[in-house]
């Protein structure tokens, strides 16, 4: 590559299974188009998984040779309908009035297959239309059954922002449980290369930097609508300065299938 701009620019067009590319933009580009094409026909997504150029390393910026690396994953669920809302929903409540001592604990047993299948979720609890626990997992690595009642349980008793929720509160709090897609890392070199691909209302966002860490869920968005600001906060939620340069960061993105008590109980 001849400006270090074409290595995040051939990344995103990886990303998004483009596979015009010439070899200015990729030495390989012939072999990556069969993968691409191979890959689109088998329905594998694929996944940034690490993204550098030969200038991070020794040298200027101005002419460079980029590396990255790519995961191709099988295509995911996406159909949750209501009845897998209910039942989630029903676990979530399950585990955290099951540590109350108010009922019976979840058991795999009689699952269905999908809630065995490994995804990621958050769960979150409210009172009065106010924030009263929110915890979850942003990858995915146990069955959905047993994330959703872990993470319900963390949400209700372990959310370090929140007392504990005591049994008298539990009838008056409402639960929510998000499902998330397989998060995909975003391709960018500067800041407004980031911005302009952001999907507010659409989009969570996981971002990372060294040890510090954040994530804001697409239902953020309604809080922090302008792009800018979004980020700004979840850069602060991750325990970093609002100015801290967004080039040293890693930054992902996911979907969630969401799934409210009051708004189940009315469909």
């Amino acid at each position: 590559m001849t400006r270090a701009r074409w290595t995040g620019e051939t990344a995103s067009a990886i990303l998004a299974g483009r596979t015009e590319l010439d070899h200015e933009q990729a030495c390989g580009a012939i072999p990556i188009a069969g993968l691409l094409t191979a890959a689109a026909r088998r329905g594998l997504k694929p996944e940034l998984l690490d993204l550098r150029n030969s200038g991070d390393t020794a040298g200027g910026k101005g002419r460079v040779v980029g590396y990255a690396s790519f995961a191709f994953w099988e295509g995911e669920r996406t159909g949750y309908a209501d009845e897998h809302g209910r039942a989630l929903l029903e676990l979530a409540r399950r585990g955290i009035a099951s540590r109350l001592g108010a009922g019976p604990a979840p058991h795999e047993a009689p699952w269905a297959p999908w809630l065995h299948e490994q995804r990621a979720t958050f769960v979150t609890l409210q009172r009065a239309g106010e924030l009263r626990g929110c915890m979850g997992s942003l990858h995915a690595r146990r069955a959905l059954g047993v994330d959703v009642a872990s993470n319900a349980r963390a949400a209700a008793f372990a959310d370090p922002r929140f007392a504990p929720l005591s049994a008298g509160e539990l009838t008056g709090t409402e639960v929510e449980v998000s499902v998330l897609s397989h998060p995909v890392r975003l391709a960018f070199g500067e800041h407004r290369e980031l911005v302009a691909q952001l999907r507010p209302g659409l989009d969570g966002l996981i971002l990372a930097a060294g040890e510090h860490r954040g994530t804001f869920l697409p239902q953020v968005w309604a809080q922090l609508p302008e792009p800018e600001t979004f980020l700004a906060h979840l850069k602060r939620k991750a325990g970093l300065d609002e100015a801290f340069p967004t080039r040293r960061c890693a930054l992902w993105r996911y979907q969630v299938r969401k799934f409210r008590e009051q708004e189940i109980a009315g469909r």
